[in-house]
């Protein structure tokens, strides 16, 4: 019966006619393996550039520092090699490598094949992960032409190969061995990324922050292509790292508030200290993953902070106005923290799936911090006097700031005519086709309003050098005309009233000269985005606008360039005799056709997108090239000044 149905389903299969575009069953593909891996790389990995290479070495790493928080891992290595590889050794407890009693091959060669295989999904071997979700090393092989891994465990030393994720031959044992551990080498494939080149400066900043997170863990860094080594261990952990944050800040009190406990399998460790300036400079973890956009954890820690400092405050009758309390931003004003949680099952949520949504942790986080900080204040009141003061001073600039807040946020509504009078608006009110130009000086913004496409693109020009917001409070910040003019333009609003959903234009371009005016400039409205807009930085809506250095004529041959190398290139090709070369100092040296066929023509312009590889890192730059120090400022000259490139004399 069942045969002459399935005979029967089989001829009308044949005969009917399909109306559906040979859309079948047959027309379903199952890819095996890893090949999903290779044919979608960013699914897994986020991109195929250069943050999603680097990516690659992270997976790994992380899974190296699992090791560490399960306790049998203090050493990790990662060598970047002669020939492009990278090598990450560690001193864990070593992949297993006895044959997995269901897909009947070595251990090693399931985790490293195999999606969604390892030990992080129950609690057995490992308490917390970072590497939650069992992709990371696999993916890493799908996406490498070459990789290798070396076993050492139980006193034997075993090794497997892989080309494009694919294992070359079993895994077999090659040696002997004492210490236990996992060496893994591999080479990102070139006809997957769109770079090969990994930055070492880039992979630097990921494994400092990584051993701030793991107090003790010793990581070591080598570069063998230039002999560039360091070694980061940092046995005071988030501690440490505040005290990184704030190394060229002034402090009001020396040693960070550092605070440990766990409760109901939830560990916290957060660390605390202010400094005399006024931006808040908080950073977040889960399971040593960065939560750029916060989550439970950060609300908890936030709401018990400003409460036990306004308890403390009025139980000591420190406050001379009577029914007075801090607000949140007064307890933020100053504030350098760093928050690390490690959650045995961590839920994600948000824009970039970097929010932790476990409410629980909120109570804990919150619980914890009160007790802690509480107990702190009590023990140490000269400490706890300095913030209370330091909040006084912040809650009076706030009340000064009052005003000006409320005629910004007036101005921020869509009315065209609520925006600012120098702003050049498009026609089109959808964010996702709007661009606007921040443009440096009249006479470039005369020429960028002429040349522009009226439709999708808005031009904002800013008189001068905008406030230095990196040395000023919010109260100043908004008296500043060129400052406000942004605010309004972008209809964000500020501070506790920002809403990166509201921007009215999903590309902002920074446009600025090409000399040293021009970069101070831009890093002066970069201060600005970072410190007080970054979330639109986070979300990819920063970019800088790249205008040409030179112009190169001959007869009627025109060229554009837009560096050194690139003019040298043009001048090899054309006659010795009859050149002419016009270096570009300024965008008002443009006409506007010029202007639109160089630097704002989406068909033919290059525009660099400004991203945070490194939150922490950028932090500690900014206040090194903008906060009130001066010798931090003159060290960093000195060791980048052989990198400076289109010096302007």
């Amino acid at each position: 019966m069942a045969s002459g149905m399935t005979d029967v389903n089989s001829k009308a299969k044949k005969t009917r006619k399909s109306d559906n575009g040979g859309y079948e069953a047959d027309s379903i593909q199952v890819l095996k393996g890893l090949e999903a891996v290779r044919r979608r790389p960013a699914m897994y990995i986020g991109d195929i550039s250069q943050r999603g290479l680097h990516h690659m070495v992270y997976e790994v790493v992380d899974n190296s520092v699992d090791e560490a928080m399960a306790g049998f891992c203090d050493l990790i290595l990662v060598e970047i090699g002669t020939d492009g590889s990278v090598t990450v050794t560690d001193n864990g407890r070593g992949i297993p490598v006895e044959e997995h009693s269901e897909m009947k091959v070595s251990a090693l060669q399931v985790v490293m094949t195999t999606l969604h295989a390892g030990g992080k999904f129950t609690h057995d071997s490992y308490k917390v992960s970072g590497g939650l979700h069992g992709v990371g090393v696999s993916v890493v092989n799908a996406l490498s032409e070459w990789c290798w891994v070396e076993v050492a465990r139980d006193g034997e030393l075993w090794r497997q190969d892989y080309r494009a994720g694919a294992p070359t031959a079993p895994a077999k044992k090659i040696g002997t061995r004492k210490k236990s551990g996992t060496r893994t080498c591999f080479f990102p494939d070139a006809e997957v990324f769109t770079t090969t080149q990994f930055r070492y400066s880039i992979i630097a900043s990921r494994l400092r922050e990584l051993a701030f997170l793991n107090a003790g863990l010793r990581i070591q860094l080598k570069d063998l292509r230039d002999g560039r080594e360091e070694e980061f261990q940092y046995k005071g952990g988030l501690a440490s790292f505040v005290e990184y944050l704030n190394e060229n800040k002034n402090v009001i009190f020396k040693k960070p508030i550092y605070i440990t406990r766990a409760r109901e399998d939830v560990e916290v460790e957060i660390a605390i200290q202010y400094n005399d300036g006024y931006s808040e400079s908080l950073y977040s973890y889960v399971n040593n993953i960065n939560t750029i956009e916060g989550g439970t954890h950060v609300t908890g820690f936030r709401t018990a902070l400003t409460r036990t400092i306004n308890s403390y405050a009025s139980k000591n009758k420190l406050l001379k106005k009577e029914n007075f309390t801090f607000v949140g931003d007064d307890s933020r004003e100053g504030l350098t923290a760093v928050i690390s949680v490690k959650v045995r099952d961590p839920q994600f949520e948000g824009q970039t799936k970097t929010k932790l949504g476990n409410s629980e942790v909120r109570g804990i986080v919150e619980s914890i911090t009160n007790e802690v900080l509480g107990e702190y204040f009590e023990e140490n009141p000269p400490v706890a006097r300095k913030i209370v003061e330091k909040l006084v001073q912040a809650a009076t600039a706030r009340e000064a700031a009052r005003k000006a807040k409320e005629l910004t946020r007036r101005k921020t509504a869509l009315d065209s005519a609520a925006l600012p009078g120098k702003l050049a608006d498009c026609s089109s009110r959808d964010p996702e086709l709007c661009e606007i130009y921040i443009v440096e000086g009249d006479s470039a913004g005369g020429s960028a309003k002429q040349g522009r496409d009226r439709r999708f693109q808005a031009i904002l020009p800013l008189k001068g050098k905008i406030l230095n917001v990196e040395k000023a409070r919010i109260d100043k910040i908004l008296s500043n005309n060129e400052v406000t003019a942004m605010i309004t333009a972008l209809g964000t609003g500020i501070k506790d009233d920002f809403d990166a959903d509201k921007v009215r234009y999903h590309k902002v371009v920074i446009m600025t000269d090409a000399d040293i005016d021009g970069s101070h400039i831009r890093t002066l409205i970069l201060t600005f985005f970072f410190r007080h807009m970054r979330e639109l930085i986070d979300r990819g809506h920063v970019y800088i606008a790249q205008p040409p250095l030179f112009r190169i004529r001959h007869g009627k041959q025109e060229h554009f360039v837009y560096s050194d190398e690139e003019k040298d290139r043009v001048m090899k090709k054309m006659p010795q005799t009859g050149v002419s070369i016009q270096r570009f100092k300024g965008l008002g040296e443009m006409n506007p056709e010029q202007l639109w066929r160089t630097t704002m023509d989406p068909e033919t312009r290059t525009l660099l997108q400004v991203t945070l590889d490194d939150g922490a890192e950028a932090d500690h730059l900014f206040t090194t090239l903008m906060g009130t120090e001066i010798e931090p400022r003159r060290i960093f000259i000195q060791e980048n000044a052989k990198y400076v490139r289109n010096l302007d004399i």
